[in-house]
């Protein structure tokens, strides 16, 4: 056993994805979490002479989504089979947040499963939709 113990996190900085057109993605993601918009493109790190990213802010937690841009992207939708990412899940503290989703889902014309109750591995409930890339996102709370 290592002398050493393990750090630990604090939580979640920042997620960054890579979409096929990052002016529609920006709109999109923008208008699904009230997000602000850093109104600075930034080098994408190890592809900067092919690549850029945006950022936006979700007010309420202060998660910062990388929208990135890449001219190597070939414009083929996002499939989880691959390797790398399957998809993003956001927590929500109760089911009637839960609900508050679905109605803010359909008011943006967003389609979506409805809320889903899962017994198994553990008690949940879940909304999922996708983006405009086909990138799987879902809305969790625990189900009391």
């Amino acid at each position: 056993m290592s002398e050493h113990s393990y750090p630990g996190i604090s939580g979640i900085h920042h997620l960054s994805l890579t979409v096929t057109d990052i002016d529609a993605s920006l709109e999109w993601y923008q208008r699904l979490f009230d997000a602000g918009r850093v109104p600075a493109k930034f080098p994408h790190y190890g592809r900067e002479e092919t690549g850029y990213g945006m950022l936006l802010v979700e007010r309420g937690s202060g998660l910062v989504i990388g929208l990135h841009h890449n001219t190597d992207n070939r414009g083929e939708p996002f499939d989880e089979s691959r390797t790398g990412l399957d998809h993003v899940s956001f927590r929500v503290d109760t089911r009637e947040d839960l609900e508050a989703w679905t109605q803010w889902l359909d008011e943006l014309g967003i389609e979506h499963t409805g809320i889903r109750d899962e017994r198994e591995p553990f008690a949940y409930s879940t909304v999922v939709f996708r983006d405009p890339d086909n990138i799987q996102l879902e809305l969790r709370s625990p189900n009391s």
